[in-house]
């Protein structure tokens, strides 16, 4: 039976308020840079050119849009990754895979206070690699933690 713990809510909102915040600032920019009068004659010198931040607000808009549509590509690419403990290994994608005979031993101290726990393994090179999996980043990990110990205790006696 596989666990599956989905790419937490907490992360995809937190990149839904980024791209509100960037797409916000582009407008508010935008509008002080190209339509309020006011606020470009404030900022012009007499000779006519902008200063710095009459700069920013017309260049700026541009890059935060940039930004916004790069984090809507991320939260995109994020909606159906998650972390599957199946009968043999622990799933984090395709090509990352950390198979339970290979775990050395989780340190799940700060599980309930801090809501992440360190998994201790051997990557295919025979060295020892840690890795923290956290609560902000996967939904249902509570599970998927139980489902590890259970697994290593049932296979080899450690936890």
């Amino acid at each position: 039976m596989a666990i599956e713990a989905p790419i937490s809510k907490f992360k995809k909102n937190g990149l839904k308020i980024y791209i509100v915040v960037c797409l916000a600032a582009a407008i508010w920019l935008g509008y002080d840079g190209y339509l309020n009068e006011d606020f470009k004659e404030k900022h012009v010198d007499a000779d006519g050119k902008p200063d710095s931040i009459l700069v920013i607000n017309q260049k700026g808009p541009v890059f935060l849009i940039g930004a916004a549509v790069l984090l809507g590509g991320y939260l995109l690419a994020l909606r159906n990754k998650k972390l599957i403990a199946d009968e043999n290994e622990l799933v984090f994608s395709d090509n990352e895979k950390i198979a339970y005979d290979s775990i050395q031993k989780i340190d799940k101290t700060h599980f309930d206070s801090k809501g992440h726990f360190i998994l201790t393994y051997k990557n295919e090179n025979n060295k020892e690699v840690d890795r923290k999996i956290n609560k902000r980043n996967y939904d249902n990990l509570t599970a998927v933690l139980d489902h590890l110990v259970d697994q290593l205790k049932n296979s080899n006696g450690k936890s």
